[in-house]
């Protein structure tokens, strides 16, 4: 395993799952975690308890990497449940690299027309 200058930690929280992708910094994937890769299934992959065990694998598979970079970013995207739980995992210490927190989510500014609202 080469030395790797920047790695990049894409947090991708929505209602449904919870995903963390690490890529070096020209978006090449060196690995990827998602609660359904962990074995929550349905409804659960979308709770902050499925993104806690996330962080927890994602920091196991992860660690040679973490011991070769020089610097870290992270990049979050989405509002679901499992976004503050994911920052709070991820161990800040062992992270003493981290140079940029990130805010990605998009927001709309009158864009398209949202979909109605279901009638039950």
């Amino acid at each position: 395993m080469k030395n790797l200058n920047i790695l990049v930690i894409h947090i991708k929280a929505t209602f449904n799952n919870t995903i963390l992708t690490l890529t070096n910094k020209r978006g090449q994937v060196l690995i990827w975690v998602s609660a359904g890769s962990c074995g929550f299934k349905g409804t659960k992959k979308g709770t902050a308890f499925a993104a806690k065990k996330v962080v927890e694998i994602f920091q196991k598979k992860s660690n040679d990497y973490f011991v070769r970079c020089q610097k870290i970013q992270i990049f979050v995207s989405g509002i679901g449940p499992g976004r503050g739980k994911t920052l709070r995992g991820l161990n800040f210490q062992k992270l003493k690299k981290l140079i940029l927190i990130r805010e990605m989510t998009k927001i709309p500014h009158n864009g398209c027309r949202p979909p109605r609202k279901r009638r039950l």
